[in-house]
C-alpha cells in the first residue's frame, strides 16, 4: 500500500465536535475505508489532570449498526431523562455555556478596544471560568 492511499484511509470526510466542559470533548468523525465505504468514530478526549496531553477513548461504528445504535442510545437517554432523573434541567449546561461564551467574548472585545472588562453576566450560578460549568 502506498503512502497516499494509507493517508486517505484515515481521512475524515466529516467531523463534528461537542465541547463538554473544560476538560472533555467529544468528536464524531466520518471516515473512509480502503473500499470507499464509510464508518463513524466517536472519540471522547479528556485532558489529563497533570496537564500533559489527553486521554482518548474511541468507538468505531459501522453502517450496519447505525440504526440499532441510534435507537439504543435514544432509548437509554430517554430512560434516564424520564425514569431516573425527571427533575433535572438538561438545558442548564447549554445555557451556562452560552453565558460563559458571551461573557468571554465581551471581555475579549473590551480588551481589544483597550477598555475595562464588562461586569459578569448574572445568572442562577455565577460563572467565573469554564471550570464552573462542570457537572
Amino acid at each position: 500500500m502506498d503512502f497516499e492511499n494509507d493517508n486517505r484511509r484515515f481521512e475524515s470526510v466529516y467531523s463534528n465536535k461537542v465541547k463538554a466542559g473544560k476538560r472533555r470533548t467529544y468528536f464524531f468523525d466520518v471516515r473512509r475505508t480502503k473500499g470507499d465505504d464509510f464508518y463513524l468514530t466517536l472519540t471522547e478526549s479528556t485532558k489529563r489532570f497533570n496537564g500533559e496531553g489527553y486521554e482518548r477513548h474511541k468507538i468505531f461504528l459501522y453502517k450496519e449498526d447505525f440504526h440499532r445504535f441510534r435507537d439504543a442510545l435514544s432509548e437509554t437517554i430517554e430512560h434516564v431523562k424520564t425514569e431516573l432523573m425527571p427533575d433535572y434541567d438538561y438545558d442548564e449546561f447549554t445555557r451556562r455555556h452560552q453565558e460563559w461564551e458571551a461573557q468571554r467574548a465581551a471581555e475579549d472585545a473590551a480588551a481589544a478596544a483597550g477598555e475595562d472588562a464588562p461586569a459578569p453576566v448574572e445568572s442562577e450560578g455565577k460563572i467565573e471560568s469554564e471550570e464552573d460549568m462542570e457537572w
